[in-house]
C-alpha cells in the first residue's frame, strides 16, 4: 500500500542519531532497534500535501495554499515527481538543491500550474538524469540562454500554454543544453511564426505546434525540417492557403512528416475556409512561381527596349526625309497662317467691307 507521512525529517534524524549513540554506550539492543525503526521511518517520509509510493518511485504533491513554495525534503528515492498548485514564481539557479534533497535519481518532473514566471540560468543543473520535463500552464515571461543547461539526458520538454511573450522568449538561443531533446510541445502559445530556434535541436524528432496562430512556414524552414526528418503536428492553426504558401502546402501534402488525420485546415481565402490542406488541389490556386513572374517582367522590359531602339533607328535612317517633311509641314503651316492673317485684315477694314457689299 502507498504510504503517507507527515514527519519532521531533520528532527527525527537527530533523535535517531542520539538513540544509536545511547545504545552503543549502554549496550541496549532495544534502544538500537528503536533508532533503526525511526531511521526507516525517516527514509520513507513524505512531504506535507504529498502522496508517496516508494516502490514505483512516485511522489505527487498538490499544494493547497497559494503561498506555499516547493515542498521540502522530497524523498531521495523519487523518480517521478509532480508538483502542482504552488507559488514558485522563479526557478532560480540550482533551485532543487535548496530544498534539502538529492534528486539525482529523478527522471520525470511535472511542474504544471505553479505560477512560474521566470527560469534563471542553470535552474535544473542538479537533475542530471531527468528525461521528461513538463512546465505547461505557467505564465513564463523570462528565460535565460542557459536555463536548461545540465539537462543533457532530457528527451521530452512540454511548454504548452506556458509562454506569455512567445515572440520574445523564442527569439534568442534558449536551446542550449538540450542537445538530446527528441520531443518538444509548444501548443497554445499564440505563436505567429514557426520558432526557428528549435532547428538547432539536431536530435529533435517531433514538435507539437497546435492551437497557435501560424499562417505559413517559409521554404527555408521546410528544407531544414525535411533534412532533420522532424515530425510536425500543426493542427489546428489558421493556415492561409494562397500562392505564397504553395511550398508549405506541397510539403504537407507529400511528406511523411505529417499525417492526414493531423492535417491543418485552411482559414483563408474565404472560398477555401475549412478545407483540409491534405486534400487541397493546388491547381485551383493558379499560382505563378516568383521566378516565372520575374522572368515575365524581364522579358516585357526587353521587348519595350527593343521597340524603342527600332523606333530610334527608323528615325535615324530616315533623317533626311524627316527633315524634308518637317520643312514642308512648316511651310504649309506658314501659308495657312498667312491666309488667316490676310482674311483678318480684309474683315477689319470698313472701306473694303463697304465696297464688297456695293454701298
Amino acid at each position: 500500500m502507498p504510504r503517507r507521512f507527515n514527519l519532521n525529517r531533520h528532527g527525527n534524524l537527530l533523535l535517531t542519531a542520539a538513540l544509536l549513540r545511547s545504545s552503543e554506550v549502554h549496550s541496549s539492543p532495544l534502544l538500537k532497534l528503536i533508532g533503526m525503526l525511526i531511521l526507516v521511518n525517516v527514509t520513507l517520509s513524505c512531504p506535507l500535501n504529498c502522496y508517496c509510493h516508494n516502490k514505483t518511485g512516485l511522489v505527487q504533491c498538490h499544494v493547497l495554499s497559494p503561498q506555499q513554495d516547493f515542498p521540502e525534503d522530497v524523498p531521495s528515492w523519487v523518480q517521478n515527481l509532480s508538483v502542482t498548485g504552488s507559488n514558485i514564481t522563479v526557478l532560480q539557479g540550482s533551485f532543487f538543491r535548496r530544498y534539502g534533497t538529492n534528486l539525482s535519481n529523478l527522471t520525470n518532473l511535472i511542474l504544471t500550474n505553479n505560477n512560474i514566471q521566470a527560469i534563471d540560468s542553470k535552474a535544473f543543473v542538479d537533475l542530471p538524469n531527468l528525461t521528461n520535463l513538463d512546465l505547461s500552464n505557467n505564465p513564463l515571461d523570462s528565460l535565460s540562454n542557459t536555463s536548461f543547461v545540465g539537462l543533457s539526458h532530457l528527451e521530452t520538454l512540454k511548454l504548452n500554454n506556458a509562454l506569455r511573450e512567445s515572440l520574445h522568449l523564442l527569439s534568442f538561443p534558449w536551446t542550449e543544453g538540450l542537445g538530446n531533446l527528441q520531443t518538444l510541445e509548444l501548443t497554445s502559445n499564440d505563436l505567429q511564426t514557426f520558432p526557428k530556434q528549435v532547428l538547432d535541436l539536431r536530435r529533435l524528432r517531433s514538435i507539437y505546434l497546435g492551437n497557435n496562430s501560424i499562417k505559413t512556414i517559409d521554404k527555408e524552414t521546410i528544407s531544414q525540417l525535411t533534412e532533420m526528418k522532424v515530425r510536425v503536428y500543426l493542427s489546428p492553426n489558421p493556415i492561409v492557403c494562397d500562392c505564397k504558401a504553395i511550398d508549405m502546402i506541397l510539403w504537407l501534402k507529400n511528406t511523411s512528416q505529417t499525417s492526414e488525420d493531423q492535417s491543418p485546415r485552411c482559414s483563408a481565402p474565404q472560398n477555401l475556409n475549412g478545407t483540409l490542406v491534405f486534400s487541397l488541389k493546388t491547381d485551383g490556386l493558379k499560382c505563378i512561381s516568383e521566378d516565372l513572374e520575374t522572368a515575365s517582367y524581364v522579358f516585357f522590359g526587353i521587348v519595350l527596349a527593343l521597340i524603342g531602339v527600332i523606333f530610334l533607328m527608323v528615325l535615324y535612317l530616315n533623317r533626311r526625309g524627316m527633315k524634308k517633311w518637317l520643312n514642308n509641314f512648316r511651310e504649309a503651316c506658314r501659308d495657312q497662317m498667312e491666309g488667316y492673317h490676310y482674311r483678318y485684315e480684309q474683315d477689319s477694314d470698313p472701306r473694303r467691307s463697304n465696297a464688297s457689299t456695293g454701298i
